[in-house]
């Protein structure tokens, strides 16, 4: 791996070399001169923001101009360490005693009448039924509640339950750790604000401009 990197910096300065010679001068930041690109996120493209205990803040880069949206995100593991479901939140504001939503990705052969139940620690498992399926996997999305979000901020671990198809009969449960949701979750709300005012505003852009236009 080292040794990738070390070469590949080798030859990217063995290439500049003929172009900085054509150059009578030279200035920090002149790669447009040169006629190298540094490239750009491509639209759609997932992200890693930041890491908060077991949780990770994941945004989608968006066109040029618009603020990215990003989720909370964990992947989840059954007892053998194999990689299970996907577990996304993301912040609802204004929406009453609804303080959140999350969508939990499982594999295709889960049994969908048999639900997906999770409960924080020792409390009462609540019932959630699937809402569709596609070719990476079934869906649930959920509601949270602000009672929800504090048993979040205060629990260690929420099990989620779900049935596979092949043996119905039987149950697979799967840790969803809390450990970092209260930093993850104030950090996300106050990124989903600040992207808010920033829609907004571009939002209001036009609308000035035509009024501006017919005065």
């Amino acid at each position: 791996m080292k040794l990738t990197i070390i070469t590949a910096a080798a030859l990217a300065g063995l290439l500049a070399l003929p172009l900085a010679a054509q150059e009578t001068e030279t200035t920090e930041g002149s790669g447009d001169t040169l006629g190298l690109s540094t490239g750009t996120p491509e639209v759609g493209s997932t992200y890693l923001e930041a890491e908060f205990g077991d949780w990770e803040m994941r945004c989608v880069t968006a066109p040029e101009g618009q603020p990215d949206p990003c989720q909370l995100y964990q992947l989840l593991r059954d007892q053998d360490g194999n990689a299970v479901a996907e577990f996304n939140l993301f912040d609802v504001p204004n929406e009453g005693d609804l303080a959140a939503g999350a969508t939990i990705v499982t594999p295709l052969d889960t049994l969908l009448t048999g639900q997906l139940r999770m409960a924080v620690d020792s409390a009462q498992p609540r019932v959630y039924p699937f809402s569709f399926c596609q070719p990476i996997g079934c869906f649930v999305r959920l509601g949270l509640t602000h009672g929800d979000l504090d048993a979040f901020r205060a629990g260690n671990v929420a099990t989620i339950a779900i049935v596979p198809l092949p043996a119905p009969d039987q149950v697979v449960a799967l840790g969803l750790s809390l450990t970092g949701f209260t930093a993850g979750f104030e950090a996300l709300e106050a990124y989903n604000a600040e992207a808010r005012v920033q829609m907004e505003a571009l939002i209001g852009t036009p609308d000035t401009e035509s009024t501006e236009a017919t005065e």
